[in-house]
């Protein structure tokens, strides 16, 4: 009777219940982890691994003790384990070993009744922990052990309760077993052989149980092409969808009248990015797909309004998203101040308007009377209609899935699709996380921009930080305080929680001041409110969380303090200091942490020395990988699982050429050697879908 097969391009395998030692309830902690069939399970890779195949002896672990490196020492327990019983109900389990040069260390466990048991007097183990050198001698504290074949590579999986990993390993192991010899690959024979990648079944095996590190390496290197060309084959169509003709094609480009309109001069960036917009929206090949991306400050609304200025004098009108009420109403003002003297109509749409003025707005739009339309979610809402949409914007592009813009968009027929941000983000980076989208960065400020003065102090200088604030608002300006949590008690330790801290400064640093409380709990009206106090100078200080990130322009606010500013990544830091410095006023950020290990040292001294978004993410993506930029959640693409951007750059370059090759050849994967790549990719996608 033929062994039962199972396809790992098919989304559904056998569940995890029916191998031996899992059963029901360790089923649902596989679940807990995500992990609900053994296809899930075999892409369930190792977080890291230990190398148990290098031993090394007493005196060379003793020379490399200083750099607290982890080792691994085959010995043999020469004495008994001794028991000591502490106060508390604590025991300490102690005994030696020595290894084959009969040099000798001491090993303690803590509150393990099995070491005793475990660990015979007379049998040699392989002990892995970091060796420190006391008073005492030599020591390793609560080691891992093995008394086996020890010559090894273990993978170590991200567990949770009850589930440990090795238990993990397993049941994967038995999952391996079951995989037929002949299997299926996805990748193409032909791919293979030109980028000199193993087989999928190799790549599996080795990746959760590896020979050596090269094999390790080997394996790595083909999941992670695999990973980043599906990823790559999915956004190319996605594009390609786009490649349509256009429902509107624009017949003239005015942006070179709209600068001569402004009473400021445009940088040389702005009108580049403007034209290349333009540009694709008078190409008539597809509808343009384009992303803004720009530093705070660096004129994207302007940008913004000059297509809108092109689109409306050719006829067609236009659709802004914003992310919340008061920025939506803040791009009202801004861009009606530029419009509407040139007989351009701009109308604003948001939940709080009353009945009667949505009404009216969505009347005047349908009759094509609104140019540009502005508003918040409700411009998706239904009963919103358009004579002409033939452009859609939306702002803050990472507060909005892939189904938001795309509801706006169905507004009209194929528009042309323009998103802003004002998130830097490297641009090797931006290709993976937007690659459904050209590219127009703004990498200039305009000129008068004032540079933001930061300084990281710790705690003890925090009064005269504060009198330092109070003497900017005695001028007339305005602050804010950025704290990392909501309310005392969320997590330990002295993080400063905004609500009892916006009390105790209105009552202590502040007192005197008119102190506002802003944070991600409040509802939306509420939120608005605050922020619209703030805008109006009725604030002097707003005690704020993340939230104000990406927030209203209050050119009056030239002084900002962060408060266990470790907290926060680079870019985030770099995103919150972005609301002052917004005016004619110099401005200055305060940074507070009392941490100084060195590399949150080195980290927030990096915010004292350059303003230059594009380079502090940069530097954000060199500490912290690419975790910030890149989430399923936060842009509406798919997770990696293996793929680390910041090492795998070759790679993506050569699964990115891969993808090209493949589409050219075969733009809907229809063909039979293409049928895996087609199924990956339809079920990376689909479950990114269904994040949104």
């Amino acid at each position: 009777m033929e062994k039962k097969k199972f396809d790992l391009n098919k989304i559904e395998s056998k569940p995890l219940k029916y191998f031996k030692g899992v059963g029901e309830k360790r089923a649902e902690l596989f679940n807990k982890l995500g992990i609900g069939s053994s296809d899930a399970l075999l892409r369930y890779y190792p977080r890291e691994y230990e190398d148990w195949s290098k031993c090394i002896s007493v005196d060379e672990a003793k020379a490399n003790a200083e750099s607290g490196e982890i080792c691994c020492i085959r010995a043999t327990v020469s004495a008994q384990v001794r028991s000591v019983f502490l106060k508390g109900g604590k025991t300490i389990y102690s005994t030696r070993a020595v290894d084959d040069a009969g040099k000798g260390f001491r090993l303690t466990f803590f509150n393990n009744p099995y070491i005793p048991k475990m660990l015979i007097q007379g049998s040699e183990y392989v002990f892995r922990g970091k060796l420190f050198v006391g008073k005492n001698g030599a020591e390793m504290t609560s080691p891992m052990f093995d008394g086996g074949d020890c010559n090894k590579i273990v993978p170590v999986y991200r567990s949770t309760e009850g589930l440990p990993s090795r238990q993990i390993a397993k049941v994967v192991e038995q999952v391996l077993a079951e995989l037929p010899e002949d299997m299926c690959d996805p990748l193409p024979a032909h791919i293979r052989a030109k980028y000199k990648l193993c087989h999928i079944r190799y790549a599996l095996n080795q990746i959760h149980f590896p020979d050596d590190r090269e094999t390790l390496a080997t394996a790595r290197d083909r999941l992670v092409f695999e990973e980043l060309l599906i990823l790559q084959l999915g956004l190319l169509r996605l594009k390609g969808r786009q490649r349509g003709a256009a429902g509107v094609v624009l017949e003239r480009d005015f942006t070179d009248e709209f600068w001569s309109l402004l009473t400021f001069k445009p940088t040389n960036a702005q009108v580049r990015a403007a034209r290349e917009a333009v540009r694709d929206m008078m190409s008539g090949e597809r509808p343009m797909s384009r992303l803004l991306q720009g530093d705070v400050g660096s004129g994207k609304t302007a940008v913004a309004a000059a297509v809108c200025y092109t689109a409306a004098k050719n006829g067609v009108q236009s659709a802004l998203m914003a992310p919340t009420e008061i920025l939506a109403e803040q791009h009202f003002r801004s861009i009606s101040e530029l419009l509407e003297p040139c007989g351009i109509h701009v109308g604003l749409l948001t939940g709080s308007m009353t009945a009667a003025q949505k009404r009216n707005t969505k009347e005047l739009a349908a009759l094509g009377m609104i140019d540009l339309l502005i508003g918040t979610h409700a411009l998706i809402s239904d009963g919103v209609e358009f004579a002409s949409l033939g452009l859609v914007i939306t702002d803050e592009q990472h507060r909005f899935g892939v189904n938001q813009r795309g509801a706006l968009a169905a507004k009209g027929k194929n528009p042309h699709i323009l998103v802003m941000s004002a998130t830097p983000i490297p641009r090797t980076l931006a290709l993976i996380i937007y690659g459904d989208l050209d590219i127009s960065v703004l990498d200039e400020m305009p000129e008068g921009r004032v540079p933001i003065d930061t300084f990281f102090v710790d705690s003890g200088k925090r009064q005269r930080a504060y009198n330092f604030v109070k003497k900017h608002i005695a001028e007339g300006r305005q602050g804010y305080v950025i704290c990392p949590l909501v309310e005392e008690g969320e997590n330990s330790g002295d993080l400063k929680a905004a609500m009892s801290y916006a009390e105790s400064l209105s009552d202590g640093y502040l007192s005197g001041c008119r102190v506002g409380l802003l944070h991600g709990r409040m509802k939306g009206a509420e939120k608005d409110e605050v922020m619209r106090q703030f805008a109006e100078g009725k604030l002097d200080v707003l005690v704020s969380t993340t939230v104000v990130e990406v927030g209203v322009n209050v050119p009056n606010a030239v002084i900002m303090i962060i408060e266990n500013a470790e907290r926060f990544g680079l870019s985030q830091l770099h995103q919150l200091r972005g609301r002052v410095g917004r005016g004619k006023w110099k401005s200055y950020c305060i940074l507070i942490s009392d941490v100084r290990n060195d590399a949150t040292v080195s980290r927030l001294r990096t915010m004292c020395k350059t303003t230059d978004g594009f380079a502090i993410a940069n530097e954000d993506l060199k500490q912290r990988g690419p975790g910030d930029f890149f989430g399923s959640r936060q842009h509406g693409l798919p997770d990696m699982k293996i793929a680390d951007i910041m090492t795998d750059m070759h790679i993506f370059t050569m699964a990115q050429e891969a993808a090209k090759d493949v589409l050219h050849d075969d733009p809907e994967l229809s063909s039979r050697e293409n049928a895996g790549l087609a199924e990956e990719t339809e079920r990376l996608f689909d479950g990114a879908r269904a994040m949104n």
